[in-house]
């Protein structure tokens, strides 16, 4: 069946499985990316074991590398269900480990299992999902993307961990277990069967028996064991005292992702002699990427999938620190960004995507985009008029710190000196309601950008290697996030919340002004512009 054929637009029903593929797509995400942190604090682990949490990330930084098999051999349906199968199965496997004593090092091996099997899943799901619908329905249904992933993490954030508190980890693991065990037999029965297998199973085992794949995967491994090595070993500080802070945040995922932007910025400069190089190696492996590359603008391409979120990164990653910091506590942060603020960043995905199926791309970027970026400077001018209770906090906390240290000291510290403080902080505090009303604010606009970047990226995919260009852009994408994890805290530090959050929007002006020379805006995409017909056949071996 075609899947950009007009005339498949049947009732909402046969539509289910896209809410529940992108909640199958955030559960495991969540599990992975938060549930192991809190298992590793509630079990005992040392802050330095918790802090290797991150490394779990590393699957979804290198998914794109295994992305062309997914394409190539059997179809993204038979992918998403087998991965699904084994998602069910290793989350089972992990509420019975968890009732045995001393298995941090058995759940941090089953845990960075579920998130290669659960990238992967990422992979099938995006992938399927470009195949199944046509760019008019790809566009309208966006916002129900965000808004499932978004429903996942809060049923695990939520609902998972609530039954870890009443009962314990066997109930919770056993819980998501079920559910992801739900998902697959729904998908089993709902989801359309929309593909011709290029190749098949059989013959994706027999190329990986190959000794020259192996190798591959055993350097790259090796690399990033050794990439890990050095990092931890601090001899990324030696060099340069004046950086040592810098390498100190710069965890795992993080310098590879940098090393990554490196990475594409050379092949940017070498773009034409790499198309000839991987064209002329004949390789379906080599071709899943070449086929992203050959393409109109793509310079300009990959540059606004760098910059478009840089300046939202920047901005997410200071504003719980800035809300803290002007007074708002920790229980009203969650109740602004994690209630208020999810609702309003649904409604803002499921409203953009609804307009780009109605309107067009072109006709409505500017002001979806606008309405993401905007809104920084909202919290520029919150952060100036909110100066003087930056000021007067920071001088109690000085004061306090002092009042503690001498009451260490000698003892002797009037109790009503505490007291005092106390009641100058709670006076000194923002107003709740205008924060709140922000963040509803920041959370609708980005729903709304988001719509725009997810229909953007989809329209760069071409039919062969739909999973793998979605898998290569989505990883660029990440690029600016990890940049901004690194350097917001020092350039906050030194201009302060005010420049800060007027740099977070000067930081949107070079995504923004690439939107002049982006193609795809009309309704095109890079499908249209491929004609397959000057690509060689790749050889079975890969």
């Amino acid at each position: 069946m075609n899947a950009s054929s007009p005339e498949r637009a049947p009732h909402w029903w046969s539509r289910a499985w896209i809410a529940t593929t992108y909640f199958g797509e955030g559960f495991p995400y969540s599990i992975v990316r938060y549930l192991s942190t809190i298992y590793f604090k509630e079990s005992g682990a040392s802050l330095q074991a918790i802090g290797l949490t991150s490394l779990f990330g590393l699957p979804w930084v290198f998914k794109f590398l295994w992305a062309p098999f997914v394409d190539e051999f059997s179809t993204k349906r038979r992918w998403l269900l087998f991965m699904e199968i084994c998602l069910a199965t290793i989350i089972a496997v992990m509420a019975v480990t968890s009732t045995f004593p001393q298995v941090l090092p058995v759940m941090t091996g089953l845990f960075l299992f579920t998130a290669l099997l659960s990238a992967t899943h990422d992979i099938a799901i995006d992938g399927f999902y470009l195949e199944a619908l046509n760019k008019t329905e790809q566009a309208r249904f966006v916002g129900f993307q965000a808004m499932s992933y978004r429903l996942a993490m809060i049923t695990v954030d939520g609902g998972i961990l609530f039954i870890y508190g009443l009962t314990g980890w066997w109930e919770a693991f056993l819980l998501a277990a079920l559910i992801m065990g739900g998902l697959l037999c729904f998908h089993a029965w709902r989801l359309p069967r929309i593909e011709t297998p290029r190749r098949s199973a059989a013959a994706l085992l027999g190329l990986i028996r190959q000794r020259r794949n192996g190798l591959v995967l055993l350097i790259g491994g090796a690399l990033a064991g050794v990439i890990w090595y050095l990092q931890t070993a601090g001899v990324f500080a030696g060099p340069a005292a004046a950086m040592a802070p810098l390498f100190r945040q710069l965890n795992v995922p993080g310098l590879i992702t940098l090393l990554l932007l490196l990475v594409l910025i050379a092949l940017a400069l070498n773009i034409r002699r790499l198309k000839a190089k991987l064209y002329a190696s004949n390789s379906f492996y080599a071709l899943a990427f070449v086929d992203y590359l050959d393409q109109p603008r793509i310079g300009v391409i990959l540059a606004f999938l760098v910059f478009y979120r840089t300046g939202e990164s920047f901005l997410l990653n200071m504003r719980y620190p800035f809300f803290r910091d002007i007074g708002i506590t920790p229980d009203e942060f969650a109740l602004a960004c994690g209630t208020f603020g999810i609702a309003a960043s649904i409604a803002g995905g499921l409203l953009g995507g609804g307009l780009i199926s109605r309107f067009g791309l072109r006709r409505v970027i500017w002001p979806l985009v606008l309405s993401q970026n905007i809104l920084n400077l909202f919290y520029m001018f919150l952060a100036s008029y909110y100066e003087h209770i930056l000021h007067a906090r920071t001088l109690l906390l000085t004061e306090l710190g002092e009042q503690l240290a001498r009451l260490f000291q000698n003892g002797v510290v009037a109790p009503s000196t505490f007291v005092n403080i106390a009641t100058a902080l709670e006076l000194q505090r923002a107003d709740f309601s205008l924060v709140t009303g922000l963040v509803i604010l920041e959370a609708l606009g980005a729903g709304l950008g988001t719509a725009v970047f997810m229909v953007f990226i989809m329209r760069t995919c071409k039919p062969r290697y739909k999973a793998a260009n979605m898998s290569i852009a989505t990883g660029i994408m990440n690029i600016s996030a990890t940049m901004a994890g690194v350097f917001s805290g020092f350039l906050a530090s030194w201009l302060g919340f005010p420049l800060f959050f007027g740099f977070t929007f000067l930081a949107t002006l070079p995504g923004m002004s690439l939107i002049f020379f982006l193609p795809y805006l009309d309704g095109t995409s890079a499908a249209d512009h491929a004609t397959g017909t000057n690509q060689p056949r790749p050889k079975d071996s890969g």
